[in-house]
């Protein structure tokens, strides 16, 4: 299925890949991760691991400043609500441009606008002398604009991706989609630890300020890397999507079966992260949530390097059921420990099966999404993760608030089990539709 419409060019970033040079590539001290860096150069993948830095530090950023600029909890919370809801809505949108116009111009245009977008919300904030209802209207819609603006660049690396992949050694496209979710799950434990940091010891804008520094150094730096070639090829100014899925068999609606099972993976995440906070709390110990729930993050992003090691005989839809399997089992569990440190050993066991999870769902999404519609399909998922951890936050916020801690632990299971149904669907439907 992954076939490349036109061949490699010697001074492309993704020349072909003789056997011999596939043997090579497996031999490297990188194992099969030694692909990324001859198919996209080595600066791809730093600038693309540090360009989506900002992204995690906005939300923690805009809670930290806007609670401790206004002294309330809830206003802090309305602002960190309103980045989330502005990412959610905003990653789509800056999905189809891409895919319209090509990913060069949509993201300079998209790293200007957040940069000001992140430079008004802080001046706002800091020149509040009262949180009146209309002052605090005014620094909500502020931060909206910092989540509808930013750039999404995690989904539009792993477009880049399923374009190089195409003429690259058998599995490339697994191995990068791999590194994308090891990524994303480390920048979103760096990124709240570096707001915590620079927040406690020096500034509570200074988060912030950061991230707007990098937004337009390094994300400008991702969008003119010779990567985005390869994007901006699949732009057709007249193609037609639905005619192109049909021919692949393929039916539109597919594509909101990961859309759906993202949106259940956020409401994963949200759901045991409000847990946590209530469990921990029992210990006198809410402060240390996010630490305990690193722990899920780190074995997450080792197991999902591993899905780049599995056989392409397991079908993508039952690694999605076997690995939905597990995260259900071992949420179960979660229930269970009655100390900090059992809850370690509970979430680093469950960790091992979300990592795949997720980057099972992004190749099944790779594999429904029309080719000219990568980019709008890739940031839905990422949309849908976003959507489901507000979601998940509300539900077990509920739970807890009238049954403690093992009542918000209802939540994080029910998603884990709706991701299985959601898997069991997905084989069903894609049951007659290659994934190799």
């Amino acid at each position: 299925m992954y076939q490349n419409p036109s061949p490699a060019t010697p001074e492309s970033p993704a020349a072909d890949t003789s056997p011999a040079d596939s043997t090579a590539v497996r031999r490297s001290r990188l194992g099969r991760f030694g692909v990324l860096p001859r198919l996209a150069g080595p600066s791809f993948l730093t600038i693309g691991f540090f360009a989506r830095l900002p992204l995690a530090m906005l939300t923690v950023g805009a809670l930290t400043l806007v609670t401790t600029a206004s002294g309330s909890y809830a206003s802090g919370g309305f602002a960190a609500g309103a980045v989330g809801l502005g990412s959610a809505l905003g990653a789509p949108l800056l999905g189809f441009l891409a895919d319209r116009f090509g990913q060069r111009i949509v993201l300079l245009v998209s790293a200007v606008l957040n940069t000001l977008a992140i430079a008004g919300l802080v001046v706002l904030t800091l020149t509040t002398t009262e949180f009146s209802p209309a002052a605090l209207a005014v620094v909500l819609v502020s931060a909206f604009a910092v989540g509808f603006t930013c750039p999404q660049i995690g989904p539009l690396a792993r477009v880049r991706w399923m374009a190089m992949t195409r003429r690259g050694p058998r599995g490339a496209l697994d191995t990068a989609l791999s590194y994308e979710g090891t990524a994303d799950e480390l920048t979103f434990v760096l990124g709240p630890a570096l707001v915590g940091l620079l927040a406690s010891l020096i500034a509570p804008w200074l988060p912030l300020a950061l991230a707007a520094v990098l937004t337009i150094t390094l994300v400008s730096a991702f969008a003119v890397h010779p990567t985005v070639r390869w994007s901006d090829e699949r732009v057709l100014p007249a193609g037609d999507a639905a005619e192109e899925s049909a021919d692949r068999g393929i039916r539109p609606a597919f594509v909101l079966l990961p859309v759906a099972g993202m949106l259940a993976m956020g409401t994963f995440f949200g759901s045991t992260q409000t847990f946590l906070t209530a469990f921990t709390g029992q210990f006198d110990a809410a402060e240390s949530a996010g630490l305990v729930y690193a722990t899920l993050a780190l074995s997450s992003a080792a197991a999902a390097l591993s899905v780049a090691y599995w056989s392409r005989r397991f079908q993508h839809t039952h690694r999605w059921i076997v690995s939905a399997v597990g995260m259900t089992a071992a949420a179960s569990a979660l229930a269970l420990p009655d100390g900090i440190a059992g809850m370690v050993v509970v979430l680093f066991v469950l960790g091992f099966f979300v990592g795949p999870t997720m980057v099972t769902i992004f190749s099944i999404g790779s594999v429904v999404a029309p080719r000219t519609r990568l980019g709008t399909v890739m940031t839905l998922l990422a949309s849908g993760i976003v959507a489901g951890t507000a979601l998940g936050s509300a539900l077990a916020g509920v739970l807890a608030e009238t049954a403690g801690a093992a009542g918000a632990s209802i939540v994080p299971v029910g998603a884990a089990a709706a991701l299985l149904v959601i898997g069991g669907l997905s084989a069903v439907a894609l049951r007659k539709v290659s994934q190799d």
